[in-house]
Formats: C-alpha cells, structure tokens, sequence
C-alpha cells in the first residue's frame, strides 16, 4: 500500500531544513506509534522498517525512546541463569 501526505510547502521546507528523508520519518514515526500501541509486533517492525538485524531494531526503538519490558520476573530468569553458569 502507498500512503500520500498533503503538507504544505512551507511546513515541509520547514521540515527538512536538517535534512534527512522526511517520507523515511514519516515512516518511522507511523511504524513507532503502532509498535508502541501493540498493533504491530517487532517482526512486523522490522520488516516494515526493512530492517535486518535485532541489534539495528534495538538501535531503533532506543532512539525512539521505546524500551522493552523488563520484570521481574525476567530479572529472577536471567539470575538463576547465570547462578547455573556460575557466574
């Protein structure tokens, strides 16, 4: 699907005075707010994105202030994980 944005003139100049892909924002802001709303899972996230690795999928959610959560539950897992390995 092709999605088309009406900005004005003015506000787009605006927009990419610091340049960058404003189409490739525009995408990544969407892809963001759906993932941060749970419409969109990170294997949907990264092939909306086309992004290839869990490492630059991390890298993206961080600069979008998206952190994954973390409980404690998780924490309890990974602690006994590494008592096991010794460490």
């Amino acid at each position: 699907m092709e999605v088309t944005l009406q900005i004005p003139d003015d506000i787009a100049a605006h927009l990419t005075e610091g340049g960058g892909d404003l189409s490739r924002r525009a995408l990544e802001a969407l892809a963001a707010d759906e993932y941060r709303s749970g419409h969109l899972s990170k294997p949907e996230l990264q092939r909306l994105l086309g992004i290839e690795t869990s490492f630059e999928l991390d890298g993206f959610l961080k600069a979008h202030d998206i952190w994954i959560e973390y409980s404690m539950t998780d924490l309890e897992r990974e602690r006994a994980g590494f008592a096991r390995l010794g460490l």
